[in-house]
């Protein structure tokens, strides 16, 4: 795509790193994380005083574990506990997530 293009498309889809243009992704959620997330940034929106985005929390939250995963001991204790856990198959999560909540339905009695 040549500069100029890009130059010309809604500033929404671009984001420019040292000169270079990166097109944004799109990330489906399952709506129980997309919910949580939605949350996550309004918790951090209170806690900086200041607006932050759905993308922006990601971005933090992502920088947190970095952070704390330099340190070898978190590193080895998280490892640890992420390789005891029962994790379902990324497949089986999706499909778990994305099926609609099964609510009982209530059972009318016909009157006579």
């Amino acid at each position: 795509m040549s500069w100029r293009k890009l130059k010309r498309m809604p500033k929404k889809y671009l984001r420019v790193y040292n000169g270079s243009v990166d097109l944004t992704k799109t990330v489906n959620l399952p709506l129980r994380v997309h919910e949580d997330l939605i949350r996550v940034s309004e918790e951090l929106t209170l806690m900086a005083k200041k607006p932050i985005s759905t993308s922006m929390a990601v971005d933090l939250l992502m920088e947190i574990y970095r952070a704390h995963l330099n340190n070898p001991c978190a590193l080895d204790a998280f490892s640890q506990q992420l390789r005891s856990l029962n994790l379902m198959a990324p497949e089986e999560f999706d499909k778990y997530w994305d099926e609609p909540e099964k609510t009982p339905q209530p059972k009318h009695e016909e009157k006579t």
